[in-house]
């Protein structure tokens, strides 16, 4: 998944030269070794001698073959951080496209645990990921071409290796290959038997990390409110509860990584005499001299390390996998996430004429139920203003979601005109982006489209005048504003874009006197041709709609979906307009 989608990414062919730039290092730096490892034998030959001019001749070796490699690892390391830079720009950037496409991250806010904390798994866990990803593979790649290399130079020196036993002669060519590669497998298999439980122990310290982090963000978040209702306690309480789950699931690690340090530091103290010990049957035998036996010492040591690259990394490894799973079950999600498990029938979402909205058999399914509109045909024309009231009990909410595409579950047809703006007014505090105010009453179409004045204009139409100065200001506008003066600034943004159309979810109830006041003389003068639907209870007798339909509750024994909706093949929700949210 990580190659794949690098590979694919816009950076693709610079993390490609990279991992080329990479590969040549490794290759030349393992040259680089070898000419040190047999730079061994004549240096300590020089020194059993006590030859000192031949011993200032080698350390003069010495530091040539040490500063080649100095230059080398310095590039290595420059490379391997660059590599792991242009990793996570093309995983993140994948990973947000995903997320970004119209409707995706709400259906997956909606799709259960997966959905949790996204900003988790694209910030810290795709970079926990990508910067593991480098290590680990530049690791394992430095270790195969130390092993080739070594490989060669213990099968040498160890190719005439024979023991006496009974009076018969018994000759293990390569003697010195095979005790590293029995020695490393034994404490591969160690490891993995001692630390196989890490990786879902990483899975879920990372899990529980995230529920904290969400946790303590929804307190900044909401302070104002909790310090008003005095309920720090009760917060308090529930921020160590998440806690005490991060706590708890660190501890489980902390058993397993202390546990498997037995086995790691364990051999780790062996590998300081065990090149020695192997090699000393061949010292013995005469087969080596002082020099040649640290030479081999220290070829043993390098194909060893080599073999033993899953043992120390084993811990590295759990955590990579666990992150691994993390990030690559959300894409997945990312991907697939289109369905409701419980829901198979889904309203049919098409481009129809210009100048109208048509409503056909339409039926909202959820996990409470299904509310249906029972007018079964709606034609809402341009410049007409429809109320729909609900009954006690329907979900009006996830009707102006069926409406606006974003719950696409249930039966039924929606026509939306073609090539024509709706805007879309949730209920509740309207989003409005950290931006200057400018771009605010621009969102999300480009501040160029609309003539300088207008901003200026909308803000006085809505008595917002007293910004007109900040225009070009950047703040966090939903902590500057009031809710009411932050509702007013949505409809101003209306104002300025003027769409055809607007789709409103219960909140004009929610507005006072003055405000709903000036939202209703916009709506009779600037927007007189702009096309309204109105999702509430609260404006039955307002004048300013012309009919009303109504949502009811299906029956508990109703099956969501009719037979011409049924038999419909799923449709994609249609994209939000420029001027949709």
């Amino acid at each position: 998944m990580m190659v794949r989608t690098g590979l694919g990414s816009p950076v693709g062919k610079k993390i490609s030269w990279l991992m080329v730039g990479i590969f040549l290092v490794v290759v030349a730096t393992t040259y680089g070794q070898i000419r040190l490892n047999r730079w061994n034998k004549p240096f300590y030959d020089a020194l059993s001698r006590r030859d000192f001019r031949d011993f200032l001749y080698q350390l003069a070796v010495f530091f040539l073959i040490a500063g080649i490699l100095l230059v080398l690892n310095v590039a290595q390391k420059w490379l391997g951080e660059t590599l792991k830079v242009r990793m996570r720009e093309g995983l993140v950037g994948d990973l947000i496209e995903h997320w970004m496409q119209p409707r995706r991250a709400f259906w997956l806010a909606n799709a259960g645990p997966i959905g949790a904390n996204p900003d988790q798994r694209m910030h810290e866990d795709a970079r926990h990921l990508c910067e593991l990803s480098a290590d680990l593979g530049i690791g394992l790649l430095q270790s195969l071409v130390l092993l080739l290399a070594f490989t060669g130079v213990l099968w040498v020196l160890s190719s005439d290796f024979s023991f006496h036993v009974a009076g018969r002669i018994f000759a293990i060519p390569g003697f010195m290959v095979w005790a590293a590669v029995i020695y490393a497998a034994a404490g591969s298999l160690m490891s993995y038997w001692v630390g196989g439980t890490l990786i879902n122990r990483n899975a879920e310290r990372y899990a529980r990390e995230a529920d904290l982090r969400f946790a303590l963000v929804r307190v900044n978040e909401h302070v104002d409110g909790i310090s008003l209702a005095a309920g720090e306690a009760d917060e308090s309480r529930r921020v160590e509860l998440h806690l005490a789950a991060v706590l708890a699931a660190t501890r489980r690690l902390v058993t397993g990584l202390t546990n498997l340090t037995w086995v790691t530091s364990g051999f780790g103290w062996v590998t300081l005499v065990a090149p020695i010990l192997v090699a000393a049957p061949l010292y013995f035998a005469g087969k080596l001299s002082f020099g040649g036996l640290m030479m081999a010492a220290a070829a043993f040591t390098q194909a060893q390390s080599a073999l033993r690259w899953f043992v120390d990394n084993f811990s590295v490894i759990a955590d990579w996998r666990a992150t691994l799973l993390r990030v690559a079950s959300f894409r997945r999600a990312l991907i697939t996430t289109n369905v409701v498990p419980h829901v198979e029938s889904r309203i049919i979402y098409a481009d129809g004429e210009p100048g109208r909205i048509v409503i056909e058999n339409l039926e909202v399914a959820s996990s409470t139920g299904c509310d249906v509109l029972r007018e079964s045909r709606v034609i809402v024309r341009a410049g007409e203003r429809v109320l729909i009231l609900g009954e006690p009990g329907t979900n009006k909410t996830q009707l102006f979601r069926a409406l606006t595409g974003l719950w696409p579950w249930g039966a039924g047809r929606i026509e939306r005109p073609k090539d024509e703006a709706i805007v879309y007014i949730p209920r509740g505090t309207p989003y409005l982006p950290r931006a200057s105010l400018r771009e605010v009453l621009a969102y999300p179409m480009e501040v160029e489209n609309f003539h300088p004045d207008a901003f200026a204009q909308a803000l006085t139409r809505l008595a917002l005048d007293r910004l007109v100065p900040a225009l070009d200001t950047t703040l966090r506008w939903d902590r500057e504003l009031s809710a009411d003066e932050q509702l007013d600034l949505a409809f101003a943004r209306v104002v300025l874009q003027a769409p055809p159309w607007i789709l409103i979810d219960d909140t004009l109830r929610s507005l006072d006197g003055d405000t709903l006041e000036r939202f209703m003389d916009t709506l009779a003068h600037e927007l007189l041709h702009t096309g309204v639907i109105h999702i509430g209870g609260g404006q039955a007798r307002n004048p300013l709609f012309t009919r009303t339909l109504h949502l009811a509750k299906a029956p508990p024994t109703h099956t969501v979906g009719r037979d011409d909706a049924a038999t419909a093949p799923p449709a994609t929700p249609q994209p939000v307009s420029p001027s949709g949210r």
